[in-house]
């Protein structure tokens, strides 16, 4: 189901984001990220002179090698452009993600490694959806490990779907069902 119509507008801005996961000969996983942001206008920049419609403004790519069990062996981040000429200096930080594993925490440790000043925003952006394809890749891998059936799965409270107390968990896994036997009610925290 589309978005409802818009209002009559003119396209400005495109961020384009892909991501692909694959599988190595060597048994660990590549999760690779690219990032390109274009205007439909010219416009001049600073360092670069008139950048046409079209032409990156931003172009970022990020590839993080891990293995089964989400820990991150390599990080590698390339700036193909961006507005300002130092941009790419930052790069190399992105290895400092190296031994972290993507899960609880991961967005905390991210940001403390290589958010802010320490790092680029659309790399830390590109960093986080990489991370969420890096689940979505190893899915089926991950599916056939054995599971200690004594704890929830890693999946539950992530989302509305996989809430606790959501009929999805009281289905499929109900022994760490909390919610009521009644269908679960989403209430907005500013009614409280």
């Amino acid at each position: 189901m589309p978005l409802s119509p818009a209002a009559p507008r003119e396209k400005l801005h495109l961020r384009d984001i892909e991501c692909h996961g694959y599988r190595r000969d060597d048994g660990l996983w590549d999760i690779e990220g690219h990032l390109v942001d274009t205007k439909t206008y010219a416009f001049d920049n600073r360092y670069h002179g008139r950048i046409e419609p079209g032409t990156p403004v931003h172009e970022m790519w990020l590839r993080l090698t891990i293995d089964e069990d989400m820990v991150v062996h390599e990080a590698e981040a390339v700036t193909d452009h961006s507005p300002y000429p130092i941009c790419p200096d930052i790069t190399p930080r992105f290895a400092l993600l190296k031994g972290l594993r993507i899960g609880p925490g991961w967005t905390r440790e991210v940001q403390r490694r290589v958010g802010g000043v320490n790092g680029c925003t659309h790399l830390f952006e590109l960093v986080r959806t990489v991370a969420t394809t890096a689940f979505q890749t190893l899915v089926a891998a991950r599916a056939r490990k054995p599971v200690d059936e004594s704890k929830p799965p890693r999946w539950i409270d992530t989302c509305h779907a996989h809430a606790s107390d959501s009929p999805i968990v009281r289905d499929r896994w109900p022994r760490f069902y909390t919610g009521p036997d009644g269908v679960r009610v989403v209430t907005d925290e500013h009614e409280k």
